[in-house]
């Protein structure tokens, strides 16, 4: 099945196309404007793979944590061409497409995602790899750094901006399990392509209604809608 999937959940802004068995991903670090770049970004996929968004079938994208506007404007965009074409959809973790890059780059069996969440929270979970896939351990969680803490004593990698905010407080913790730090990692489309590839075996595809957004900081979300009727 040719997917299209996108992430504007983070700084990095990406978009990736799997059509007939190739993979082609383009992506941009800003801070703003990824409602406009995201859709030049899909042009430019079509071109390189010389097809359409007819050719889609399913559109997979990073449903969060990440940031608030980031987080809305991937749902958006993502509902949006589902339900022109009448495609389903595919909701990612944006935590587990930031493991998912870890997968192909380190050979290691934990990853302790955290990404900064800004009011001095991160967003947070374990994964671990299943063969070639980032499996979630527990749940995923917002919460202050010092309360992110190992699952047991296997090695870990640790990947994501939370370990750049809070490399001190995060590398503590974690002293006796860690045995590199990635922060540099955003989630990206590609990884949401290969954790989508699952869901697409097992049967989980989703209507366009169902592509909903996981903010996990539900206060914050409740102000934004507040001010935006306020």
């Amino acid at each position: 099945m040719n997917i299209l999937a996108l992430d504007t959940c983070s700084e990095c802004c990406s978009a990736a196309l799997f059509f007939d068995g190739r993979l082609y991903e383009v992506s941009e670090l800003t801070k703003r404007g990824h409602s406009e770049l995201i859709l030049g970004m899909m042009d430019v996929l079509f071109e390189q793979a010389n097809t359409t968004i007819n050719s889609v079938g399913v559109v997979a994208f990073g449903r969060g944590p990440g940031s608030f506007t980031g987080v809305r404007v991937g749902v958006s965009v993502a509902q949006g061409i589902a339900f022109a074409r009448d495609i389903p959809v595919i909701p990612i973790s944006s935590l587990a497409a930031i493991a998912q890059q870890g997968i192909k780059l380190v050979d290691i069996e934990r990853f302790a995602v955290a990404i900064d969440a800004r009011m001095g929270e991160i967003y947070c979970a374990h994964y671990k790899r299943v063969e070639k896939v980032a499996v979630l351990l527990g749940e995923e969680r917002v919460c202050s750094p010092d309360s992110f803490l190992p699952m047991d004593e296997k090695k870990s990698v640790g990947m994501g901006t939370g370990w750049r905010t809070y490399a001190t407080e995060l590398s503590q913790q974690f002293s006796a399990q860690l045995t590199d730090i990635k922060p540099e990692f955003y989630p990206m489309a590609s990884g949401i392509v290969e954790l989508a590839q699952v869901e697409i075996a097992a049967g989980r595809l989703l209507p366009a209604e169902d592509a909903l957004p996981v903010y996990l900081r539900d206060n914050v979300a409740k102000k934004k809608v507040e001010q935006t009727h306020g």
